[in-house]
């Protein structure tokens, strides 16, 4: 049970370093750079939406609605105070090697 609690922090962690590096997305492209499954994940979007972590916009694509996500300032605040310096002691890549 623990693992998986590490990985839904590590991939929202993921969902928020992405948006933060490429602004806003749609969902498909988003999820898809994650490397997460529309269906099965969706409900973590929707979870940092309703703690206005993440903000989520509508925009009429012919007859489908397509779902676009940005870093909220809240979320941008998250990054600075928690992420960034995660990242500075722990990075993903040692340099060393």
């Amino acid at each position: 049970m623990v693992r998986e609690y590490r990985d839904r922090i590590y991939i929202r962690k993921d969902i928020l370093l992405k948006l933060y590096e490429y602004g806003e997305m749609n969902q498909s492209r988003l999820m898809s750079i994650c490397g997460l499954n529309n269906v099965k994940h969706k409900g973590i979007l929707d979870d940092m939406v309703a703690k206005e972590i993440l903000e989520k916009t509508e925009e009429a694509w012919g007859s489908k609605t397509i779902f676009k996500y940005k870093v909220s300032q809240k979320g941008q605040d998250i990054l600075r105070a928690v992420l960034e310096p995660y990242e500075e002691l722990f990075p993903r890549e040692d340099s060393n090697e």
